[in-house]
């Protein structure tokens, strides 16, 4: 049966409680404002996200051991987390989504100083005139970005005209943005994980359905005979290796494959994950290395192994780009993002069948990307200009794979 999908157009907190009061999530993955008046949007600095009734209202519609990830500024992320916390979510990590294409908004010192003192900076050189980018620009599939005819933008290069400005020249206010921050929180269990997965379907992530692809020959993952305990760490017997062909263990970095992400990675060499020892996969007590069987060399031959220890830059994770204009689906919204990302985190979390919730569905990106998952969708949203965004999609998309 095809996945299908719910629109809710009001706040989230009143429609949780009201309209969706009889509901249970399995999931939910949403990207909420950041309370940064992004743009002048007002929608961005109401503080719905840092209040913990918002998560609250939340919470109370998933199902014990549920996850919820959402997305945060890197300003503001920890009041985020801090309103989760404070609802009743355990937080459990933070993956970083690390990107190339941001731009920096930094103020130039020097030219401040100039202008309050009323001095005109003399102009050095000139560049060639360029369109501006629009709000909320569409990037292309080659990495250019969708520009408007009627803004340019000359740059130039000026010198500095007071003595106050040459003494702060270089100097700006901003680093470039880089990476956005996706707290990872799960809802309390009830017993243990496994008890919690039998009775309620959640409490674990997805790893296989997670793993990075990959055509390096990548960890030893067993060992079929024993390894002796010494004082250099446990050291391996030639054995039997296998190989997961489904790739690397999900890592809780997200990179979006662009030269200047990678080169940042290589500029730290070549690394290895882990130093090749091998570890029990169990012992009698069900404790691994730490527990009674740890070092023993008396345990029979054949008994399974884990062995770790592959190498290259830490770029070596999933990536995924930033959202371009397929992904954007005709939305003005301007914080869209990449259905590939979107759907890998909806499958990272959502058990099979599960029914993934968005709070703050904005262009309406994750409820497609649940869906092409297979999950179904609910989305709330309170801007109705948005709620259009979502409904065109939503329509284009069930087009597309009736």
């Amino acid at each position: 049966m095809m996945a299908r999908h719910e629109l809710h157009h009001g706040d989230c907190r009143s429609t949780l409680r009201w309209k969706l009061r009889k509901s249970l999530f399995d999931a939910c993955v949403t990207d909420p404002p950041y309370e940064l008046g992004f743009m002048g949007r007002e929608w961005d600095k109401r503080g719905v996200a840092f209040d913990p009734e918002t998560w609250r209202a939340i919470y109370d519609r998933l199902k014990p051991g549920a996850h919820l990830l959402a997305f945060g500024g890197t300003r503001t992320f920890h009041r985020i987390a801090c309103a989760i916390e404070d609802a009743g979510f355990e937080i459990r990590d933070t993956v970083m989504w690390l990107y190339g294409s941001g731009f920096p908004k930094s103020l130039d010192v020097s030219k401040a100083l100039d202008k309050m003192a009323g001095a005109e900076r003399e102009v050095v050189a000139e560049g060639a005139t360029v369109r501006r980018l629009r709000p909320g620009a569409d990037q292309n599939k080659d990495g250019s970005w969708e520009k408007l005819n009627d803004r340019t933008y000359t740059h130039t290069v000026t010198a500095a005209a007071t003595e106050a400005a040459l003494q702060w020249e270089g100097w700006g206010t901003a680093l470039k943005p880089a990476f956005e921050p996706i707290i990872v929180a799960r809802k309390p269990l009830i017993g243990t994980v496994a008890a919690n997965v039998l009775a309620h379907g959640c409490g674990a992530l997805n790893i296989d359905a997670c793993r990075v692809p990959t055509g390096d020959t990548i960890i030893a993952t067993r060992n079929t005979a024993l390894g002796v305990m010494n004082d250099d760490g446990w050291q391996p017997k030639p054995g039997v290796y296998e190989q997961n062909a489904a790739g690397r263990w999900p890592a809780n970095v997200i990179h979006d494959g662009s030269d200047e992400v990678k080169e940042a990675f290589a500029a730290f060499g070549t690394k290895t994950s882990g130093t090749g020892a091998v570890k029990r996969v169990s012992s009698g007590d069900n404790e691994g290395n730490r527990g009674a069987a740890y070092g023993a060399e008396s345990r029979p031959e054949g008994t399974p192994m884990v062995c770790y220890g592959d190498s290259g830059s830490a770029s070596r994770f999933f990536y995924c780009a930033k959202a371009n204009k397929a992904d954007r689906a005709a939305s003005k919204h301007p914080t869209v993002k990449p259905i590939a990302l979107m759907r890998y985190l909806c499958r990272l979390v959502t058990p099979p069948g599960g029914t993934v919730l968005d709070p703050f569905a904005g262009s309406g990106s994750t409820l497609q990307a649940a869906m092409e998952e297979g999950f179904n969708a609910v989305g709330i949203e309170r801007e109705a200009e948005f709620i259009a965004d979502i409904e065109r999609r939503m329509a284009r998309f069930s087009t597309e794979v009736a």
